[in-house]
């Protein structure tokens, strides 16, 4: 289970976030920051960016520019001792893209997930089954490894543990392209499996689970994305490609992908009629 500190690379971007706000709040720029201390500017934007990890002393030589108490610098010297933390992500990172680590650690503090997926089962709702055949379907354009492949289904696996079954789990809605349970993955008996867990993981109290039917409305034209929301941090918009994945942080872009979500969701079926269509695509897959 992720430790009582939370996640470090939470932590590692709230750091910087506090000594972007207290050099705001000083009126000085990077440049100026890092001139009053003998830096290069790079290392202020660096810092502040979460690119780099400063150092206790870093630290204290920004507080003592900012004119900050000791109660602040204990705080932020708290902050970085849990940035310093492994996450359990790290143990799978030579497997995973680097983008991809990072949004496991996001993923990992997130109090809210909103997520649209238009072409597959999303990762926190697969069968074990059902990932290694999505995983092996990219496997000759990704180059993946017999033993990258098995480490990148434990490693979904281990993120299902971690943010739906944890102590205080992660809510979750999701919407899913009906396209998404007719295109088959492995044989029948894989996307039988598939359909069935889709309906015990709906009927958890925390996750919500809708169905964008063909014949809806599709009020936009956007592919998958997750929206990641936090207790004491700005949310976080998370956009896979085939070979990278951006992060969408101008808070007016990240309430744009709100808006779009809540007007796919709109559109979907409700979670009981969702659960109804799903039960009759897993009979089909009994064939």
């Amino acid at each position: 289970m992720p430790s009582q500190q939370g996640s470090p690379t939470v932590r590692r971007l709230r750091l910087g976030q506090e000594l972007r706000l207290l050099r705001e709040r000083n009126k000085l720029t990077g440049a100026k920051a890092a001139k009053e201390l003998g830096w290069s500017a790079s290392k202020v934007s660096r810092i502040e960016a979460a690119r780099t990890m400063p150092s206790a002393d870093d630290i204290r030589a920004l507080v003592k520019l900012y004119g900050v108490d000791g109660g602040k610098l204990d705080e932020l010297i708290g902050l970085l001792r849990d940035a310093e933390q492994r996450g359990w992500w790290e143990d799978y990172e030579e497997s995973l893209p680097q983008e991809y680590t990072r949004f496991l650690g996001l993923e990992a503090e997130a109090i809210y997930q909103r997520s649209w997926e238009p072409q597959i089962v999303p990762g926190l709702l697969q069968t074990e089954d059902y990932a290694r055949e999505v995983i092996l379907a990219t496997r000759g354009i990704a180059r993946i490894t017999h033993s990258g492949v098995r480490s990148r289904v434990e490693a979904r696996l281990d993120r299902q543990r971690r943010v739906l079954h944890r102590t205080e789990p992660c809510r979750l809605t999701v919407v899913l392209d009906e396209s998404v349970l007719m295109r088959r993955f492995g044989d029948y008996s894989v996307m039988r499996e598939q359909m069935e867990h889709l309906l015990e993981i709906s009927l958890l109290p925390h996750v919500k689970l809708h169905v964008l039917t063909l014949d809806a409305v599709h009020p936009v034209n956007t592919g998958t994305f997750i929206h990641l929301q936090f207790a004491a941090f700005d949310d976080v918009v998370y956009l896979e490609q085939l070979y990278t994945a951006d992060f969408v942080e101008d808070l007016q872009r990240v309430a744009g992908y709100e808006t779009a979500f809540e007007h796919i969701r709109s559109e979907a079926l409700d979670e009981d009629e969702s659960r109804v269509l799903i039960q009759h695509k897993a009979m089909v897959w009994r064939r």
